[in-house]
């Protein structure tokens, strides 16, 4: 552990010491089976289960319920980062009142995007009055994600956003712009993500780097494995003067086989972000046969561990990650969605620690 890290608690430091690591991870215990409270834990991972306007399959908002329960089978040793687990990784109780809301108005939702993939135009007044609704409760959404997350940068925590649809992050996005002059976006995702108001939601999925580019801190976007776009987003990425650059995930494919190796396109596309660095991690960047329940699928995207070389070459690179969003986990009808998202997770945010000084690892 780097001797910069906070002075651990007596309490921190007994449970440390009384933790079995080989031990079986116990059910319903913390996330990854950790025993740390919020206070004696560095890193927190804040859940947002809300998916009002996800437009192909629903479940997202059961994803962080789904990865907090698969979390503890995952093994705590990592070879480069052997005691990463001293950290503390803590996730606060998912939010019942948000869960409901979110299944309230998912019900509103669901009737006016049928009614719209009929070919009918423009809102009615019934669904007018529900897109003023959700468009409200996203704004309140947003205003509390980014309180609480804001909240935890002030106590001197790491964050990340577990999601959820891929709007959730939003609010955190803006925190941290309250904390750094700039910085920048690394986006792993099979879509653009940015649609202005899709179907008529301001907050929607489809919007979420549209809305994140409104915030003047993000001074890049830097969009890597996307394939699945439509002509106005791909106009968007030309018109933005540099501030969007987008790596297709076909181009990157095609270079990889033709010799141009991982590393070398992994050094190019570092080299386009700044020093301060949001991930935005869509689970649906992967492979869909390592997230087949994810809301909205596609064929191609990486692999687990194309996506995690990309994430230490980043961290090599002296990148600093300042946070990030892990989203569109869906439980579908076994663990495995919730078993990768867990293990990603933990790679982010150990990684994140790292980039931060917090935990040194051998790179």
């Amino acid at each position: 552990m780097n001797m910069n890290m906070p002075t651990m608690c007596d309490s921190k430091h007994a449970k440390i010491t009384a933790f079995d690591q080989n031990g079986v991870g116990e059910l319903g215990s913390g996330l990854f089976g950790l025993p740390f409270t919020e206070k004696e834990s560095e890193i927190v991972i804040f859940p947002i289960p809300w998916e009002v306007t996800v437009s192909y399959n629903a479940g997202t908002a059961e994803g962080p319920a789904a990865v907090r329960d698969a979390s503890p089978q995952l093994d705590l040793f990592d070879p480069e980062l052997p005691d990463a687990w001293h950290l503390g990784i803590h996730m606060p109780t998912i939010s019942e009142e948000w869960t409901q809301e979110s299944q309230r108005l998912r019900a509103q939702t669901e009737e006016y995007i049928g009614w719209l993939e009929q070919g009918s135009q423009g809102p009615t007044d019934k669904f007018a009055s529900t897109l003023k609704e959700v468009n409200k409760k996203g704004e309140e959404l947003l205003q509390w994600s980014k309180k609480e997350t804001l909240k935890y940068l002030e106590e001197g925590k790491l964050v990340g956003v577990l999601g959820g649809d891929h709007s959730t992050p939003l609010g955190f996005m803006h925190a941290l712009a309250e904390k750094h002059e700039e910085y920048g976006i690394l986006q792993v995702d099979a879509h653009a993500d940015l649609r202005d108001a899709y179907e008529g939601f301001t907050y929607s999925h489809a919007s979420i780097m549209f809305n994140a580019l409104k915030i003047p801190q993000v001074k890049k976007l830097v969009q890597v494995g996307i394939r699945d776009l439509c002509q106005a987003e791909a106009e968007l990425v030309d018109q933005s003067n540099g501030r969007i650059t987008t790596f297709y995930d076909s181009r990157i494919k095609t270079k990889m086989y033709e010799g141009t190796s991982w590393k070398k396109q992994c050094k190019k596309i570092i080299a386009q972000l700044p020093q301060k660095v949001y991930i935005s991690f869509d689970i649906d960047g992967l492979d869909p046969k390592l997230c087949p329940a994810t809301g909205t699928p596609v064929p191609g995207g990486f692999e687990f561990e194309e996506a995690v070389y990309l994430i230490k070459a980043l961290v090599k690179s002296g990148r600093e990650i300042i946070g990030f969003d892990l989203c569109e986990v869906a439980p579908g009808e076994s663990e495995w969605n919730g078993n990768v998202g867990a293990r990603l997770l933990y790679k982010l945010c150990n990684w994140m620690a790292v980039s931060q000084k917090r935990l040194e690892a051998s790179l």
